[in-house]
C-alpha cells in the first residue's frame, strides 16, 4: 500500500513535466507595443510580422499573455459608435486583434486600445486562429 501511495505522488509531481507540451501554443502572435509590430509563429515557425497600431494617448492597450476567447467575423464596437472590427480575435474583454481601414496609421499608435491590422493580415490571422483553434492561440503583447 506504501508503495502504492508513494508512486501516486511521484506521478502527480512528474505530471506538470510530462504535460508541459500540450499546453504549449500552436499559434502566437506576439505584439510590440514599443515597435508597434506584431510576429506570428505558427508550431514554432515564424509566419508574419506585420505593422500594427495599438492604444493611443489616453488608450492603453493591456499587456500580458492572453488565450484567443472568441472570433467575429463581421463585428462592430458596441462601445465607440459601431465602429467595424472586421476579423475580430477577442483575447481580454473587449479587446481584439482586428483589422483596421486606416491603414496608413499602422506602425503607430492610433487605436482605442486594440491591435489593429491591415485587412488582408487580419484575414490571415481570424485565418490561422480558426484553423488552430482558441485554446492553441496566444497572443502576448508587451511593451
Amino acid at each position: 500500500m506504501r508503495n502504492f501511495f508513494l508512486a501516486g505522488v511521484l506521478a502527480l509531481a512528474l505530471m506538470p513535466f510530462s504535460s508541459a507540451s500540450a499546453f504549449a501554443a500552436k499559434l502566437v502572435a506576439k505584439v510590440d507595443i514599443s515597435s508597434q509590430t506584431m510576429v506570428v509563429t505558427h508550431n514554432g515557425k515564424v509566419k508574419y510580422k506585420w505593422p500594427v497600431s495599438t492604444g493611443r494617448k489616453g488608450y492603453s492597450t493591456p499587456t500580458g499573455t492572453y488565450t484567443a476567447k472568441w472570433l467575429s467575423r463581421h463585428h462592430r464596437s458596441r462601445k465607440y459608435n459601431n465602429a467595424p472590427m472586421p476579423y475580430a480575435v477577442f483575447y481580454h474583454g473587449g479587446y481584439a486583434v482586428h483589422a483596421t481601414y486606416d491603414t496608413k496609421r499602422l506602425g503607430r499608435v492610433a487605436s482605442h486600445g486594440c491591435v489593429r491590422l491591415a485587412p488582408e493580415h487580419a484575414a490571415k490571422f481570424f485565418s490561422l486562429v480558426q484553423k488552430t483553434g482558441n485554446s492553441n492561440t496566444r497572443i502576448v503583447v508587451k511593451r
